[in-house]
């Protein structure tokens, strides 16, 4: 009987074996809602795939938070093995030496069937060095594009299918809706990604020297030239005559799109998931608008989204598991089934065509159009992104110079004159700090 006993355990430590050999890797990420619930589908679509490792995902707030936490816990000897930044966390990351373990690196290392060629350029772009190698994964890329509420414009006696190309035809729209009662014509998320950074990227107007600090730290902004100038005094004054509507930083105003308040609505196209599943009305997604009398626009849009960096201090197992997963997140089908749920570009051609061919751009008309926008024109310097160091907080000072216009408080001038002021102070302190 013992020696029953004794085989029996010995039989339920030999099952038990695999679990307690996988190799654990820890994933922080910024999503939640409808977001979060696939990325969950994600990680548990791969730990089921294998037994030899384990993902554990875990929200730690927005992005700027997820970035606070990961810094903090390198610091205490506590980091993940992968921390989603946001793309504008780029040169910060890049500055933060010791921190990180490239992602080039961490495929060689693993021996990893890996090839950066494989991801579509101008998302690629972003997250690599000027000779091609890969610092950080492209995970959720997105690029601002219009939003449609076809009901509300019908409501207001306006052919849903307007042309809304360019800027100067919106602002004749959001005239007829305000003379039809509408109480919010446009709103944006993200106001500073998409009527600066995108609109100058989109009209292939610098937003700051040295190819947007791609070329280096000691850069400079320039985000009070004449077209941006314009642009933010255009929207001041609809802001005014109660054509647009400000109501947050972040994307506060997609719920006020998804709910059917707002006619019109320049978001992320990964606002596709949340507007998919919300939205009790008929909308559509357009290009995102440009104006017509600069030549050469519309150029093209920039990335939005963030990407997946590795942390260093990790065994060598736990960067076997690593490069695992990261190569399951940029498979086709789990890439197209990721492109297609959330509205976040397809970070590979292969998941762009494999979508294509599965009929999912034919039966969901105008989900192609953030592809086609990205990809339409090669990236010039002043269009492949931004690469800014503090940029989270330059942000936070652009903001606050744009609501001073939204109130009427400042000209469109002064505040862009201000932003730069602020903004320039906080690159030179990033550009002694890394030297």
């Amino acid at each position: 009987m013992i020696r029953n006993m004794l085989l029996s355990g010995v039989a339920v430590m030999a099952t038990a074996a695999p679990a307690l050999a996988q190799t654990e890797v820890d994933f922080w990420h910024a999503f939640t809602g409808r977001l979060g619930e696939l990325v969950a589908e994600q990680v548990e679509t791969f730990n089921a795939s294998q037994s030899d490792y384990k993902v554990t995902a875990s929200h730690k707030g927005n992005y700027s938070e997820t970035l606070n936490a990961g810094i903090a816990a390198f610091r205490a000897g506590e980091q993940p093995d992968i921390l989603m930044v946001f793309e504008v966390g780029t040169a910060t990351m890049m500055a933060a030496k010791g921190a990180i373990k490239p992602v080039y690196e961490v495929m060689a290392d693993a021996g990893a069937d890996f090839n950066p060629d494989d991801y579509i350029s101008s998302i690629n772009g972003y997250y690599t060095t000027s000779d091609g190698k890969m610092l950080s994964l492209p995970y959720n890329a997105s690029t601002p594009v219009l939003w449609v509420n076809r009901d509300a414009l019908s409501g207001a006696g306006i052919d849903p299918d307007v042309d809304l190309t360019t800027w100067e035809q919106v602002g004749d729209v959001l005239g007829d809706l305000k003379e039809a009662g509408h109480s919010c014509p446009l709103v944006t998320a993200w106001q500073s990604w998409i009527q600066l950074e995108n609109l100058s990227a989109y009209h292939n107007v610098p937003f700051a020297t040295k190819s947007n600090g791609f070329g280096g730290f000691d850069t400079e902004l320039e985000i009070n030239g004449p077209l941006q100038v314009k642009h933010i005094q255009t929207m001041g004054e609809w802001a005014k005559d109660g054509k647009f509507v400000y109501t947050g930083r972040r994307n506060e105003s997609g719920a006020n799109f998804r709910s059917g308040e707002c006619a019109l609505f320049t978001e992320s196209s990964a606002g596709y998931a949340g507007i998919k599943d919300e939205a009790q009305f008929e909308f559509d997604v357009r290009p995102l608008p440009y104006w017509s009398d600069v030549e050469g626009a519309p150029q093209n849009t920039i990335i939005g989204g963030a990407s997946l960096w590795v942390m260093a201090g990790q065994s060598d197992e736990e960067y076997k598991g690593v490069a695992e997963f990261l190569n399951f997140l940029s498979s086709p089908e789990i890439q197209a089934k990721w492109h297609q749920d959330t509205g976040y570009l397809p970070s590979t051609q292969a998941a762009a065509d494999l979508t294509a061919e599965q009929g999912f751009y034919e039966a969901n008309p105008g989900t192609d159009i953030a592809v086609k926008q990205m990809t339409a024109k090669a990236p010039t310097e002043n269009s492949k992104g931004i690469r800014l160091g503090s940029y989270d907080q330059i942000r936070t000072i652009i903001d606050e110079e744009l609501e001073a216009v939204w109130t009427g408080d400042k000209d469109a001038q002064a505040a862009l004159d201000s932003a730069k002021k602020r903004g320039d102070e906080l690159l030179r302190r990033f550009e002694q700090a890394n030297r």
